[in-house]
This record gives C-alpha cells, structure tokens and sequence, in this order.
C-alpha cells in the first residue's frame, strides 16, 4: 500500500491542487507532497476529512460509490428535524437523481472540539438549529445537503468526520498527517 494523508480541508478550500485563473484556495496551499491524489471530493463549503494517496487503485476504492465505503459526516441544520424528518433520511430519500440509500441519522449535540468557521453561520434568532450525525455510503453530488434540505431541514454548515476506518481525530483545519 502507497502512502495515505489524513487532512483537515478547511471551508471554501477547493478539494485539488489547482484551480487555473483564479485565486481560490486549493490543497496546494496546504499540502507539499508530490505524488499524491485525493480519493473522492469534499464540496468547496464543507469541511473536515479527506483522504489522499498515491495509490492509484486505493483511491478508486475509496471514491468510486461501488465500493459504498461508508462517510460520515456533522450536520448543523435550520430546525429540529422531528422523527419523520429523521425516518425519512434513515429510509431513503427522493432527490431529483433517484432515491438515496438509506442513511445512519441521529440528532447530536454540538461537539466540543469544533472549530469556528470563517465566515461564521450565520445566525437568526426565529429559527432554531440542531446537529445531525448522518452516515451515507454512496457519493451523489452535495447529498448530505440536498438530503436535509429535502427533509425540511437545511444543511447551513457540513463537516465529514469519518471515511471507512479514517477519521479525522484532533486534526485542526488545514493540517494534515501520515495515516
């Protein structure tokens, strides 16, 4: 097995390493290692884990959805999200592009060791939010998002804890390590 980087992509970093024309923010500006691949996409507005290789045939296991490689992500969510809304994401979900898997989804507290997010969620006092874990094993664009959203409950903040066996640990947005 090649190498393998556990790294913490901060909010509006690009999931690559280049990005011709412009002046985003792309893996590059964190990452000085030669060689090395991400194994899936993690949306420009989302944070937290990925994992990236020089295995060509390791990141076609863990970003192809065949494999059903299980995520798992934190979701802050406009509302309370009721156990219909709860139901609905752990039964499946009809998105424009066909019905979801079933999803692993529970309300859970805030975790203590989060970060703040530059620019902060913005906040309004009429509407609560809540945090859900939600654990998805396929890959269809911004599917944590649209899935939430289409529950009622939409996603104003995304961060990926876990890919398969990986998880992101005590890793502070921007850094990286051997895995």
């Amino acid at each position: 097995m090649g190498r393998i980087i556990l790294f913490n992509k901060p909010y509006d970093c690009l999931s690559q390493f280049t990005d011709e024309g412009t002046k985003r923010t792309t893996l590059a500006d964190f990452i000085d290692v030669k060689g090395v691949y991400a194994a899936g996409r993690l949306d420009r507005d989302s944070e937290g884990l990925m994992v990236l290789t020089d295995d060509g045939k390791l990141q076609a296991r863990i970003a192809h959805p065949k494999h059903k490689l299980p995520k798992t992500y934190l979701a802050q969510v406009e509302g309370v999200p009721d156990a219909a809304a709860l139901n609905a994401l752990q039964t499946g979900v009809t998105l424009k592009d066909g019905r979801t898997l079933p999803a692993k989804a529970t309300l859970t507290e805030a975790p203590d060791w989060l970060w703040p997010r530059t620019p902060p969620v913005r906040f309004r006092k009429t509407v609560p939010d809540s945090w859900l874990k939600l654990t998805i094993s396929e890959g269809k664009n911004r599917q944590v998002r649209r899935m939430t959203a289409a529950v009622g409950h939409p996603t104003l903040r995304l961060i990926r804890i876990s890919i398969g066996d990986w998880h992101l640990g005590a890793l502070s947005p921007g850094t990286w390590k051997d895995a």
